[in-house]
């Protein structure tokens, strides 16, 4: 049977990849799928991972319809086997339902791609619609690490390397961002929750103000 998978995880651990990974599988095998994607890093119309690789796909901006779409190429003698939907997580939640219908009404298997929690820790829009929807929810197994080596579970917004918790909820940009840029990092909850970046906790590791002191107050000097 079609299914609707959503896989989910955090920035950074090949989201992108899987996807471009299905897609080569599946066309290897004769088959022919239509890959979607929103506010990719690489531009519009494009689906690209960090490791280097790209390839085309339709922009599904808003109020783009998703069975509108397919209904069309497939009514024109167009062929689509499957659904590829990269950056999930910023689709609107009635075009979730509209590639919940894809699977249930045109018999296609939709895979969805996308991070589960905008930077304040709370569920973007089309990543919970696809929580409620999806047939499955994977959760990648390639895991991204906080600086602190631990696993990371949450995104944070960066600016000059110092994590904001105000703004709108879609600023696109990367993990790979210079310093003076919006970025993003991914960290685990505690220093999420601490909001200490990379850049944050080597500022405090260089500071005189956190050089270990004996008993008497007087610092330690190695």
């Amino acid at each position: 049977m079609p299914e609707l998978v959503f896989f989910s995880g955090t920035m950074d651990c090949g989201k992108s990849t899987l996807a471009l990974q299905i897609e080569h599988n599946r066309s290897a095998r004769g088959l022919q799928g239509m890959i979607f994607t929103r506010d990719d890093r690489a531009g519009e119309g494009k689906l690209s991972s960090r490791l280097g690789l790209v390839t085309d796909a339709v922009e599904a901006v808003e109020g783009f319809d998703f069975y509108a779409y397919l209904v069309d190429r497939l009514s024109k003698g167009g062929r689509c086997d499957y659904v590829i939907a990269d950056e999930a997580q910023f689709l609107a939640p009635e075009q979730i339902d509209q590639l919940a219908r894809v699977v249930d009404d045109l018999d296609l298997d939709v895979f969805a791609f996308g991070i589960t929690t905008d930077f304040r820790s709370k569920l973007f829009p089309g990543s919970q619609r696809l929580v409620e929807l999806a047939d499955r929810v994977e959760v990648l197994q390639v895991e991204a690490l906080c600086w602190c080596g631990a696993r990371a579970t949450h995104n944070a917004r960066t600016v000059g390397g110092v994590m904001v918790v105000e703004g709108a909820q879609v600023v696109v940009g990367d993990v790979n961002q210079s310093p003076d840029e919006i970025g993003y990092e991914v960290l685990c909850r505690r220093h999420h929750r601490r909001r200490m970046t990379a850049a944050t906790a080597r500022a405090a590791a260089l500071s005189p103000d956190v050089l270990p002191v004996d008993v008497n107050g007087s610092t330690v000097r190695s």
